[in-house]
């Protein structure tokens, strides 16, 4: 089943041409990431598939659902790449909230396992997310993305503030999710992080997508062991 699908999609900023004629399938329980420069249009791609922007010309469906219609998001949770929870609240109100948003019990045995592998100290939670770092906010936005109990993930820049360590636990968590037979789409700029977790990838570049496959198979082409040395072959 294909997951997300995008035909022909097509979005431009005035005269600039961020997406380009972009075809792309994601099928389910597939990891895929999209990498792309800094203002390079992942960002935009992303906002596109969830109807945050308009686009100038194609179709998107997720699910099989045109994106336009609410209930092809009914199944996704999704993480932007400046996330930034209301101040006024607790983390653990943040987290209780958003579960019941998304229609889902208040397990405190699940919560509690998946902000003990975040290590999002219970202390710290019970205090005002105005408080909380970089790193402390993007963990929280995590968590409940990975407590939504949802079948797509669409993550942008998922690791942006976080520290080594927590980067290692929040790709553990990545793993366990995959075993369940999660679909994650995220981006990065982190090219280690892509090669560790996409099944495939696809390199965003002047508004089109320059290369859609396995990380082994991008490797391959340019002739190459390094994912980076690829990239910079492939965007030249």
């Amino acid at each position: 089943m294909k997951i997300i699908e995008c035909k022909n999609l097509a979005k431009s900023y005035g005269t600039k041409k961020v997406l380009n004629g972009i075809n792309l399938s994601i099928n389910q329980g597939e990891f895929f990431g999209l990498v792309g420069m800094n203002g390079g249009g992942k960002s935009t791609m992303i906002k596109c598939m969830l109807d945050l922007a308009g686009i100038d010309d194609g179709e998107i469906e997720l699910f099989g659902i045109s994106h336009r219609q609410v209930s092809s998001r009914e199944n996704l949770a999704y993480l932007p790449d400046r996330f930034a929870p209301p101040q006024h609240l607790k983390g653990s109100d943040f987290i209780a909230y958003m579960l019941e948003l998304q229609g889902q019990k208040i397990d405190e045995k699940k919560i509690d396992g998946v902000l003990a592998a975040l290590e999002l100290d219970k202390i710290v939670m019970n205090g005002s997310v105005s408080q909380f770092s970089k790193g402390m906010t993007q963990k929280l936005g995590l968590a409940s993305c990975l407590l939504s109990n949802k079948k797509l993930l669409i993550l942008d820049e998922p690791m942006s503030g976080l520290d080594p360590k927590a980067r290692v636990l929040f790709k553990k968590e990545l793993h366990n999710k995959k075993q369940q037979g999660i679909t994650l789409f995220f981006s990065s700029h982190v090219l280690a992080d892509v090669d560790e977790l996409a099944d495939r990838i696809a390199v965003l570049h002047g508004a089109e997508l320059k290369y859609v496959g396995s990380t082994e198979g991008f490797k391959e082409k340019y002739n190459t062991d390094i994912l980076e040395d690829a990239y910079m072959q492939c965007i030249s």
